[in-house]
């Protein structure tokens, strides 16, 4: 087994052999399934409409005899057995905290024991002596928290920045001298402009040498001009809030993103459920393995992959997800926040001025953007109110702001359009 690099592994989770893993992981899965089954009202459900008992799912391939549970099975059942859609499997005065993410889906969470990101964090190098900007948003999602926790599991100190005050940012960063950064790749772009444009030098002035991204895809022109220009050296992970933890993460080789251990992980057909080989790009589908309170069973991220099976130089031993190369169609992932069709369509049924639309994500710059294209009923209708009113109620259901409406031609959105249009290239 190659040698582990960069000080070591977080656990020893990480070095076990094939053998060990899969020992651990059919384990592990054999008894979440059990709990379950026993405990959440609707993962006992999905076993039962499939005719299948919980003893007969012994091995990861046991699996594909269940169906997969994606965003909106998950959001239509929390409507309809609130608060938690009949899949919390513990007693309610277990959970430790509620996450709030959009649909909207509640989350609970156990804290005791769990490190949810330090696996991660540890593997891109954070260490005691760092000192590290956490900036995602602490207010009802995950993101803030988890990253915080994880950041701390390797020992750093964390300076819970949160979203946003760029100028704000850039003074602390220079204030306490800060080596770290965990958040999205586009706002620590966004800082290092602004920062130039307030006369610093950035690699000169600021002492930040690592960083570490989840929430959108680190481009590989990112990459490139935040190592070599700024010389920030940056990793990625792979966070499935819905899980509520990192389901991969890369290591010092960057040469694709490592399996958690804490997950059986799937690489399926999304029409068919059906496991897919090395190499093969289909839906990633993850069911945790550590987490008793949520009897979530095969959930299926809508994020499209492929998986390789080659060992990894850092020593670690699990399987490597190639990186995120699509999505399926129910949803699509803006500036860290998942806009899901079916929402959408809610939010411009309201309207009675709109007689059709379609959503495009493009990138400008290195931020995502939300354009809503717009053929209105009438061409009497006042466009300028309709904007007004349109831009508030959208993130008020989707929790993302449109960047732009623009309002086109009838017959411009085909009467057959996807709802929302990913046009981003991730070169």
């Amino acid at each position: 087994m190659p040698k582990a690099k960069k000080g070591g592994f977080f656990d020893t989770l990480e070095g076990m052999t094939l053998e060990a893993r899969e020992r651990y992981q059919s384990k592990g899965l054999r008894e979440i399934i059990e709990h379950a089954y026993a405990n959440a009202p609707s993962a006992k459900e999905i076993f039962d409409r499939a005719g299948v008992m919980p003893s007969e799912v012994r091995t990861v391939k046991d699996l594909e005899q269940l169906p997969i549970t994606r965003k909106g099975d998950l959001i239509e059942l929390q409507q309809s057995k609130p608060p938690y859609g009949g899949f919390l499997a513990v007693p309610q005065e277990e959970v430790d905290r509620v996450f709030i993410t959009p649909g909207p889906i509640y989350g609970p969470h156990q804290t005791e024991g769990i490190s949810w990101f330090g696996k991660t964090i540890y593997a891109a190098g954070f260490r005691k002596g760092d000192v590290v900007i956490n900036t995602p948003t602490y207010h009802m999602s995950p993101a803030g928290m988890l990253f915080h926790e994880g950041a701390r599991a390797c020992g750093a100190t964390v300076v819970p920045t949160g979203v946003g005050n760029t100028d704000a940012q850039i003074k602390t960063m220079l204030d306490l001298k800060v080596t770290g950064y965990t958040g999205m790749p586009s706002f620590l772009m966004a800082v290092i402009k602004r920062a130039e444009e307030m006369g610093h030098d950035f690699r000169r002035d600021f002492a930040l040498k690592r960083a570490w991204f989840t929430g959108e895809m680190l481009a590989s022109a990112a990459r490139k001009e935040l190592e070599e220009r700024y010389g920030i050296d940056t990793y990625q992970c792979y966070a499935v809030t819905d899980l509520g933890g990192c389901v991969a993460y890369e290591c010092s080789e960057k040469s694709g993103m490592h399996f958690m251990d804490e997950y059986v992980i799937e690489i399926v057909d999304p029409d068919t459920g059906k496991q897919l080989g090395p190499g093969e790009a289909g839906e990633v589908v993850a069911t945790p393995i550590h987490n008793p309170v949520w009897g979530l069973i095969r959930y299926g991220t809508g994020d499209i992959s492929s998986y390789m099976i080659e060992p990894c130089p850092c020593g670690r031993t699990s399987c490597r997800i190639s990186g995120i190369v699509g999505r399926t169609a129910d949803a699509v992932k803006v500036r860290g926040m998942f806009v899901i069709a079916k929402q959408a369509e809610q939010v411009f049924s309201e309207f009675k001025e709109i007689a059709q639309f379609q959503l495009v994500v493009s990138r400008a710059g290195e931020r995502d953007e939300l354009v809503a294209k717009i053929e209105l009923a009438d061409a009497s209708i006042d466009e300028a109110r309709l904007s007004v009113l349109l831009s508030e109620r959208f993130p008020q259901v989707c929790r993302v702001r449109l960047d732009r409406i623009e309002y086109v031609p009838k017959g411009t959105i085909p009467q057959e359009r996807q709802t929302i249009v990913d046009e981003r290239r991730w070169e």
